[in-house]
């Protein structure tokens, strides 16, 4: 589904491919010797004149349509980060101020669930930009690999995610695409190591309601960006509520495999909680997921609301007696047909350049 226009993104781990997303204004974030560091870690609190002079350069981790992203290590150190490294002769004007966008978005968001961007350089030919290294793979990846699951387990991962987003929307930034994809770890050592990543689409909301670009990944884009209405940060808790769905239940809230149909359900709010994998699962935490999935964004839960619903409240010995041993079998499955999805989709762009969002407004009608 994408923006309106593709966009391309700050590196969070490996990938296969760029998105640029549309964007009205730009900070220029570099100047002088066109490098920017915050100071930490990549940084190193100095300005160096080339990004060359101040890493050194390892294996490529991934390869897009504007960029490459590769491994380097700060020079004199063990510190290995991610680096996104993209040719500004492939950009467009657009491309380059939704880049610009991005950088200065990150650069307000310095939480620990939120991927880290330490350095920027502007050089004549390319953008370098140094992230945090994730090293961990995706969320779900992890969640599906356990051998026991229990609402305890799945309580926490909301905590984080409701403290990172609302930290975010606290500095007036909506995602926009929240999705398990950029749900990542940083190391294979720690399950509560989960940053969000992937700040593409991510725009500050100056005031209530005054977005109004078509942004997101169908399945979990909120309706009333389907229906071409100004909105705000309450989509990206639509979106937790969808992810928070199938962290509990295994499985999607809204399944269609024709995208008008699978509209015309978000746009109604049109879902169940289906007895043979919900019959278990507290009422409470299907209370949360309600309040999340409420069609009208006034009537939503924001991320401070949800941290002190009742479910996230409850007792940790109350909840890690809640087995989700048969929802977690659903959730492998899910998970798996997702990734296979994913490889498909990245074999296609990496053979031919579509729009992301090519039959977007088509899929609105009806």
């Amino acid at each position: 589904m994408g923006c309106s226009s593709s966009k391309s993104t700050v590196p969070a781990t490996t990938t296969s491919s760029d998105k640029v997303a549309r964007s009205s204004s730009a900070v220029v974030v570099a100047g002088g010797s066109k490098a920017k560091s915050d100071g930490v870690g990549g940084g190193g609190g100095g300005v160096a004149s080339s990004f060359d002079d101040a890493y050194a350069r390892g294996k490529k981790l991934g390869e897009g349509a504007f960029s490459v992203v590769i491994e380097a290590s700060k020079k004199g150190t063990s510190e290995s980060y991610a680096v996104k490294v993209v040719t500004k002769s492939k950009l467009s004007r657009e491309d380059e101020i939704a880049l610009k966008d991005e950088i200065n978005v990150l650069n307000e968001l310095k939480h620990k669930h939120i991927i880290r961007l330490y350095a920027v350089f502007e050089e004549k030919a390319y953008w370098y930009l140094v992230t945090e290294k994730m090293t961990g793979g995706e969320l779900f990846d992890r969640i599906v690999s356990k051998s026991f699951y229990n609402e305890k387990e799945a309580r926490d991962v909301c905590k984080i995610l409701f403290e990172a987003i609302g930290f975010c929307h606290s500095k007036s930034v909506a995602h926009r695409d929240l999705k398990p994809e950029n749900l990542l770890l940083q190391s294979e050592d720690s399950d509560s190591d989960i940053k969000i990543a992937d700040f593409g689409f991510a725009k500050k909301v100056l005031t209530p309601n005054s977005l109004t670009t078509q942004c997101g990944t169908p399945g979990y884009v909120a309706p009333e960006i389907l229906e071409g209405i100004a909105y705000d940060t309450k989509s990206d808790m639509w979106s937790l509520g969808v992810i928070i769905y199938i962290i509990l239940g295994g499985y999607p809230p809204f399944i269609e495999q024709n995208q008008r149909e699978l509209f015309r359900k978000i746009r109604k709010g049109q879902y169940e909680f289906h007895d043979e994998y919900w019959g278990s699962v507290s009422a409470d935490a299907k209370d949360l997921i309600s309040s999340l999935l409420t069609v009208q964004p006034s009537k939503r839960m924001s991320a401070d609301q949800a941290l002190q619903h009742r479910w996230m409240l409850q007792d940790a010995s109350v909840l890690a007696a809640k087995d989700l041993g048969t929802n977690l079998l659903e959730l492998k499955k899910y998970n798996a047909k997702r990734k296979f999805k994913a490889a498909v989709n990245a074999v296609i762009m990496a053979n031919k350049l579509t729009s992301l969002g090519a039959n977007f407004q088509d899929n609105l009608k009806g």
